[in-house]
């Protein structure tokens, strides 16, 4: 041992003997020759940190793999046929203009979860971590605040398009947690409240003689995060970039590609924000929930996913926006093969996501289904592993834990590995 070490330049040396210590003391939790290999950039594939944002499109209700992206025959078989599209694979007929940037797309048909219930199951799939009583986990946008930094010095790092900011910043500070747009069309329109310059100096001179008493009386990390997100807010509401959240900027033309709903102009509101600055953006599209009438329902939102998401990814390449921009369509569990000929019941075994731009192969398909798509055949992805290799994607190190109010270390995916194969 000691002749090893004497072999080791200086920096090597005391690298070394940290993790030896560590590991004596129970403090490792990732194995040592993985953390050898992260040390070096050059040692990384090259698309390790090459998404610089990310926009994930959650679609909630838990999307069927079979009836969209996994394609069966027999008796799994649903309303819809199977089409070719510009890749080596298929989709079914309710996805025509997904078929056309197919070969753009990444589509992982492995996917496995643990839960099968809704609200917990989007937790899950937005965290990586099963929900618990003691506490609140941060989801992907909140970890790169943490590993990254700020995106931007006025504009959020995160923001979430139509749906609440729950599920945010976890036990990271408040000042992590994602700016809610509950409308994409109104953007940010409650901010013109406040009024020109001596106004909006007036009423912060009379906010902060108000709380003043109350600052120092509780000087804590809570509050002071608190005033941090407050103070953040309000130089947004002061900065010219706040145009980034107005959609009248773009042509007719432009959002009547997008799709006249609010999906779809969140969408462009997303490529909007990510052009600006923000690194994750997510935009929720509900409806996916077909228990009953599934053709009736896919009919009604799968035109309005597949026309948005077809027009993000070619408007992201005409930009020359895709390779720095990860697409993420999640959902947060699949639906099972049965098929009455209604509709099909929740099922968390085996599912689909897909992955766009940002260093992701492309025309691609990562992992195989049974031929019912009941069952993960080859290549299995758990929602860790689907949320490491997102955040390699965007470059953070997350070799190296945060530690929970609780004193547990704890990672990006649950310690999960990121998958290298489905990236270039």
């Amino acid at each position: 041992m000691k002749q090893l070490l004497n072999s080791l330049d200086t920096p090597t040396r005391r690298q070394f003997v940290e993790r030896c210590a560590a590991t004596s003391f129970g403090l490792s939790i990732v194995p040592a020759a993985q953390l050898v290999a992260a040390e070096s950039a050059d040692q990384k594939p090259a698309a390790f940190g090459k998404a610089k944002s990310v926009i994930w499109l959650m679609l909630g209700g838990g999307l069927s793999h079979i009836d969209s992206l996994d394609p069966k025959q027999g008796k799994s078989k649903g309303p819809a046929k199977a089409i070719n599209t510009l890749a080596d694979f298929q989709v079914t007929d309710f996805f025509p203009k997904f078929a056309t940037v197919a070969d753009r797309v990444c589509v992982i048909r492995s996917m496995e979860a643990k839960i099968g219930v809704h609200k917990p199951a989007q937790y899950y799939m937005r965290t990586a971590y099963e929900p618990r009583g003691t506490i609140l986990h941060p989801n992907l946008g909140a970890w790169g605040s943490h590993y990254l930094g700020r995106s931007s010095k006025t504009l959020p790092s995160s923001v979430c398009v139509n749906r609440r900011s729950d599920q945010g910043n976890g036990f990271f500070p408040s000042s992590y947690a994602p700016l809610a747009i509950g409308d994409p069309n109104q953007g940010i329109s409650d901010v013109r409240s406040i009024g020109d310059k001596s106004n909006a100096n007036k009423r912060l001179r009379l906010l902060n003689g108000i709380d003043a008493d109350f600052r120092r009386k509780f000087n804590d990390k809570g509050v002071n995060a608190y005033n941090g997100f407050y103070d953040d807010a309000l130089a947004l509401m002061k900065s010219k970039e706040l145009k980034a959240f107005d959609l009248s900027g773009e042509s007719e033309e432009q959002r009547a590609a997008y799709g006249d709903n609010s999906f779809g102009q969140g969408c462009l509101l997303a490529r909007r924000l990510v052009d600006s600055g923000v690194r994750f953006v997510e935009v929720k599209h509900d409806g996916w929930d077909h228990h009953k009438a599934l053709a009736d329902e896919m009919g009604d939102v799968a035109p309005v996913f597949d026309q948005a998401f077809a027009t993000l990814i070619t408007d992201l390449e005409q930009r020359g926006m895709l390779d720095s921009t990860l697409v993420v369509v999640a959902t947060e569990f699949g639906r099972k093969p049965d098929f009455d000929g209604d509709g099909r019941s929740h099922h968390p075994v085996c599912f689909s996501t897909v992955l766009s731009g940002g260093g992701a192969k492309a025309g691609f398909v990562y992992g195989k289904s049974d031929d019912a798509g009941y069952y993960v055949d080859e290549k299995a992805v758990s929602i860790g592993a689907f949320h490491a290799s997102i955040a390699f994607a965007a470059g953070m190190e997350i070799e190296t834990p945060a530690i929970s109010p609780s004193g547990r270390p704890m990672t990006v995916g649950d310690g999960e590995e990121p998958i290298l194969e489905l990236f270039a």
